[in-house]
Parts: structure tokens; sequence; C-alpha cells
């Protein structure tokens, strides 16, 4: 054979990337997409069986600070996660099932012998989104500050008219929540920041998962800014309008006593050990994450949030299903970030995003929402190409 044959052939010889190749390639779609939707900072960090592939930081906190690995931040629906978690292991001690209806518990609310701790953890029960009643958004908008208490929340839920009964369909629902931390609490007899503690963070190793009553965030922190009050403030448009959000009380994005700041550490280990079902039983990891809502579900007037769900986007017992990935993807007060986890590879990825000021129209309305997911998505494609995660549908 011709030298030059055999140098050819050599070459042809696939070389294995290393994980440092990898991790540079990981940076390089964080860059380019902070360039394409004008992120402010990325904070992320990917694991594969266990084993670190990258954790980097990008960006600025605020300006002149770079953001840094150990910044912290708020997890918001994160939390929900660790909240279906904790039904599950009430059901594995024999304490509840998980078709039990509430009104043992919580009797005063209405169809409360007719919705089941199911129903609340897959957000099938008909409660409608408090989120979505313009009364939530005018009085946060008002006082980003203000403390919310449960109750209220529960109360503004259930003065949007139902429009549809138990189990008839699905929406994405913080009142579900809200009411289920209130119903663990009455189960277990403690509140919901003790249970979680005990039962879930301290079992997993989240030392960096903490709770708070209080907007504050353990230093370092990740700052955030956003330009969304701007239509509620009646500012003008041309008038430039950009204000930090780091310390907005969060009292009102969940239950009391799962509003939580994290780390991108916390984060990943979070997506390994729910997507793993690290503290449950096999039954109820499969009831966490079996797809049996695939294809329910049905656009209906009044319900903003409903739609039949598929394979883009999926819903279980307190996690997001997308194809195979088992995800929490929290979006509020400008910081986005996404945890997902493929079970067959044992991939976490965990990203943490806050946004410029070119990332918000002259409405205040954020341009770029998924920009946590389209990062998820291209470091899925990138390193598990069999099973790209899609792209989000809601």
């Amino acid at each position: 054979m011709p030298a030059r044959a055999v140098h050819a052939a050599a070459q042809a010889t696939p070389v294995p990337e290393s994980a440092d190749d990898r991790g540079q390639r990981i940076v390089g779609l964080a860059r380019d997409a902070m360039a394409a939707s004008d992120l402010r900072a990325v904070i992320l960090r990917v694991t594969l069986g266990g084993e670190e592939v990258v954790t980097a930081a990008l960006g600025e906190s605020m300006t002149g600070v770079p953001a840094t690995t150990d910044m912290h931040f708020r997890n918001g629906a994160v939390a929900i996660s660790y909240v279906s978690t904790m039904l599950l292991l009430l059901v594995d001690q024999g304490m509840v099932g998980l078709d039990d209806p509430i009104a043992a518990w919580l009797p005063e609310l209405p169809d409360a012998d007719r919705v089941t701790l199911r129903m609340l953890a897959n957000m099938t029960a008909g409660y409608p989104d408090y989120v979505q009643n313009p009364r939530l958004a005018q009085a946060l908008y008002a006082d980003p500050f203000r403390q919310f208490a449960p109750e209220e929340l529960i109360a503004i839920g259930l003065s949007t008219p139902r429009v549809f009964a138990p189990g008839e369909n699905w929406d994405y629902s913080h009142t579900d929540y809200v009411i289920l931390g209130r119903a663990l609490e009455r189960i277990a007899g403690m509140p919901l920041d003790v249970l979680l503690r005990a039962n879930v963070l301290d079992s997993l190793g989240l030392r960096n998962t903490v709770g708070s009553a209080t907007p504050a965030i353990s230093e370092p922190v990740l700052h955030a800014y956003t330009s969304e009050r701007r239509q509620a403030l009646g500012v003008a448009t041309g008038v430039r309008f950009y204000e930090e959000s780091t310390f907005w009380n969060p009292s009102w994005t969940i239950a009391q006593g799962a509003i939580q700041t994290t780390n991108i550490y916390d984060m990943t280990a979070t997506a390994v050990a729910i997507g793993e079902g690290t503290l449950l039983s096999p039954e109820s990891y499969r009831a966490m994450v079996e797809p049996r809502l695939l294809g329910f579900g049905a656009p209906l007037d009044g319900c903003p949030n409903c739609h039949t769900l598929d394979e883009r986007y999926s819903y279980g017992l307190g996690v997001v299903l997308t194809g195979d990935w088992i995800v929490q993807n929290p979006l509020f007060a400008g910081l986005g970030s996404i945890e997902a986890y493929l079970p067959s590879r044992k991939l976490a990825i965990a990203v943490a995003t806050t946004f410029g000021e070119r990332g918000f129209d002259d409405q205040g309305n954020l341009l770029h929402s998924r920009a946590s997911w389209d990062i998820f998505g291209a470091i899925g494609a990138l390193l598990a190409p069999e099973a790209a995660p899609a792209g989000r549908a809601s």
C-alpha cells in the first residue's frame, strides 16, 4: 500500500472525544446561546455516569462581577419534584394512597371528596391556576416584595371559574401544589419545610438547597434583572426600563415550605436523584415517571395552559417528561433554569440563566423564555444524539 494511502487510513480511525473536548464544546454552545438570546449569565454543569463532564459560569452576575459556579439562585419548580417525592415517601410508608381523596385532610375545599392526592401531584385536579388570574399579576407587579399567604393564593385560584371536573383535563396549576403542600402538612403533622429537609434534602445531601420564609439568598448570589413590569407601571415605549429582581418575594411561586434557593451542584444532584428515584420504592418511582398522561388533556376555553400532553411535553408526578428525559424547568423574575436527566445514559444537565436588557421587547416581554431549555437541548443532542431532547411545547 502506498505511503499516502496508509496515512489516509490512519486519519480515518475515529479518536474518542475526551472529557476536556466535550466540555469545551458545551461551553461553546452556551456562549452561542448567550449571544443569540442576549443572556447576561449562564451557569451550567453536566455529569455522565456520576462523573463531571463540565462545570462552568459565563457572563456577569452584576456589572463587573463575574458569575461563578458557587452562586445561589432560586430553584422554583425544581422544588415541585421534592414535594411529589415527599408524597410518594408517605405512600411507601403506608400512611396514604395516591388515590385517597383529600377530604380527609382538606374537607373545606370544593370537590374534596373527588380530588385525590394523585390528581394534585399530576395537575389534573381542576383547581384553576392562580398565576393565570389577573389578580395575582396586578398585586405582584404593584409590589413585588409582597408576602402572599398560601390561603390567599388558594383563594385567588378558586375565585377563577373552574372549567373542568377533577381528573377530566390537565392544567399546569400552581394552586394544586400549594394545596398538596397543605395536605402533606396535615398528613404528617409537621410543617412542609421540616418534612422536606428531614426526608428529602438531607437524605440526598443537598446542603446548598435551602428553604426560607423570606426573600433572602445566601452569598454568593446570582443576580437577576427583568423588564416585565413595564406595562404594569405604564412605562412608555422608548423609555429605558430594566430593573433588578433578585430579591423580589417568591412567596407566590409554590407551597409555603418549598420555596428554596440552590446552586448548580445541587441542581445537577437533584436531576440524578429524582431521575433515578433514589429515595423511592420501585413502584413509587414508576408512578412518578410513567407516561400515563401521554395523549391526555385538550385545549379548553378559560384554561390558558390546558392542552394535550405529548412526547415533547408530558407530566408525571411533579416532573416534566420530554421524550426519555425527566425534567424541571422554572422561569420567573428574570431567572430561567432547567435540570434534566436521561436514565439510559445516566446523563444529568443543569443550566441557570439570567437575561440581558435586549432580551426584552418594547412591551417588557421576554424574547427568549426558553433559553435554558435550548441550551439543555443542544447539550443533550451533543452527548446523547439518539435521545436528543425535543423542543418544548409548553
